[in-house]
Order: structure tokens, then sequence, then C-alpha cells
């Protein structure tokens, strides 16, 4: 065999071993609500900045302005 046919193989061994201990290790429940709780926190996170972005934008900041002055000058 030549150097890249073993440099292959060994990285192909090595990514065996790694998948094999994290096999061994999602195997273990423990932990697992402190993920979700993460991923839970991730996905709220992301949304209050879409929210930000929606809520700071040209569109709903005229439309927010167009009903306070409709309701303001009393108009339906």
């Amino acid at each position: 065999m030549n150097r890249i046919q073993l440099t292959a193989i060994s990285a192909y061994e090595s990514t065996l071993r790694a998948g094999s201990r994290m096999v061994a290790k999602l195997g273990n429940d423990e932990g697992m609500s402190t993920i979700e709780y993460a991923f839970g926190s991730l996905a709220a996170a992301a949304l209050a900045g879409v929210l930000y972005l929606v809520v700071n934008g040209n569109g709903v900041t005229t439309a927010i302005e167009k009903v306070i002055t409709d309701a303001l000058n009393n108009r339906p």
C-alpha cells in the first residue's frame, strides 16, 4: 500500500472509533433535558430576533402609526 492509502485507512478507522464512542455516549439519556432546554432556548432566541426585525421594519411601524393616528382622529 502506498502512503495515501494508509492515510485514508487511518482516517477511516479514526472516524469509526469516534462514531462508536458517540453511539455509546448517545445511548445514555442522562442530561437529555439539558439538551432539550438548550435547543428550546435557542429557538426562543431565534424567534425573538425575527420578531425584533419584523417589528422594527418600516411596514410594521407605518401600520402601527396609522392605527394610532386613526384612533386619535376618531376614524374607523
